[in-house]
């Protein structure tokens, strides 16, 4: 039996910065996360952050991962389980975490999750083919194991995560055929990526989907086609892409099974990517004692999964009694909305508004 004061599940950006931020303020914290090296989706992003000085902008993914990785692995007040997944979470304040071999109970006074977000996938013909892949797995592929799975790449969904992955294919020498995506604009990618893919000559195909993969056994072309308003087919609109891999850049969908099992109230809100928990502004459920950041609370990005942890770390240690200054939860609450005026997060605040009305 493991009884931390806080137990923050998953190690991302959001779960680092809850970890540091309450041990900072003097609670011993214990840090779980399924892999065997911290930073979550920032190990396999090699591209610049946008956004404060202060808070990462002009660090490449990977760096803050390593960054706030050794700031944790030398804290006093911080513990890891690194290779162990959070399994099981009961009513009687016991968390159950284990890998293949060993397992644990924990006993902590205040949670925080954290544990992001999975891919999206979209039905057609064959999507189950060896040869389509999440974006996700691409990236780590290549940019942590230095593999590229293919040489032909079709990719689906023009947002940040779709145009910034066609980038880094061009720079491993990849041949990057064309970005497609349903939507009669751009899916919410920043424009300096954009404008930087068609000038290396990818075209960006828009009001167009992918209809099925062929090939012996695995990808060789992908046939896709494009729609109208409202979204069907036009039929002699067909094109076919010789292809070996198809990269899905479609969304992300919040990891919340473990506040489902809990019964911490959950809303639908497509603005946020799907089933999130209901949360004030510190990260707080509908579960007094257990609070959520990043990803798990609403699809967002680092810099706003960064400041979440933190808001929710400091509120865990001033729940406790330990010496918080309230200012600067305060002064974080008013960055994370500053972050959130951009007109790429209309979307996220539109859907935090409509959480925010539902109530506990």
């Amino acid at each position: 039996m493991i009884e931390p004061d806080v137990l923050v599940v998953g190690g991302g950006p959001a779960g680092m910065n809850a970890a540091l931020a309450a041990a900072n303020a003097g609670a011993t914290v214990l840090l779980v996360d399924r892999f065997q090296n911290l930073g979550g989706q920032l190990v396999k992003q090699t591209h610049k952050f946008f956004g404060w000085a202060a808070r990462g902008a002009g660090a490449r993914g990977f760096e803050l991962a390593q960054k706030w990785e050794g700031e944790i692995q030398n804290h006093p007040r911080i513990r890891t389980l690194l290779g162990f997944e959070v399994i099981g979470a009961y009513k009687d304040g016991i968390w159950l975490a284990a890998d293949l071999e060993d397992f644990y109970k924990i006993k902590p006074k205040r949670v925080v999750i954290a544990t992001g977000a999975s891919e999206r996938m979209i039905t057609f013909e064959n999507n189950d083919y060896p040869g389509v892949y999440g974006a996700g797995a691409v990236q780590t592929l290549m940019n942590v194991y230095g593999v590229l799975p293919g040489e032909r790449y079709l990719i689906v969904g023009s947002g940040n995560v779709g145009v910034i992955v066609a980038y880094q294919l061009l720079q491993a020498q990849a041949k990057v055929e064309a970005i497609i995506d349903i939507l009669p604009r751009l899916g919410g990618a920043y424009w300096v990526h954009a404008a930087k893919i068609q000038r290396a000559g990818v075209p960006i195909l828009l009001k167009r989907t992918i209809t099925g993969v062929y090939g012996e056994g695995h990808v060789e072309r992908a046939e896709t086609i494009g729609v109208d308003e409202k979204f069907q087919p036009i039929p002699g609109t067909e094109r076919t892409f010789s292809v070996d891999v198809v990269l899905l850049a479609v969304g992300l969908m919040p990891l919340s099974e473990l506040l489902f099992e809990l019964g911490v109230r959950e809303y639908y809100i497509p603005e946020l990517g799907g089933f999130v928990p209901w949360h004030d502004e510190t990260g707080r459920t509908s579960h007094p004692e257990i609070f959520v950041a990043g990803d798990v609370a609403g699809i967002e990005e680092a810099t706003t999964a960064a400041l979440q942890g933190r808001i929710s770390g400091l509120q865990t240690a001033l729940d406790l009694g330990y010496e918080v200054n309230k200012d600067e939860i305060d002064e974080l609450k008013m960055l994370l909305t500053q972050f959130r005026r951009s007109s790429l997060s209309e979307k996220v605040c539109q859907g935090l508004e409509r959480l925010h009305t539902k109530g506990v």
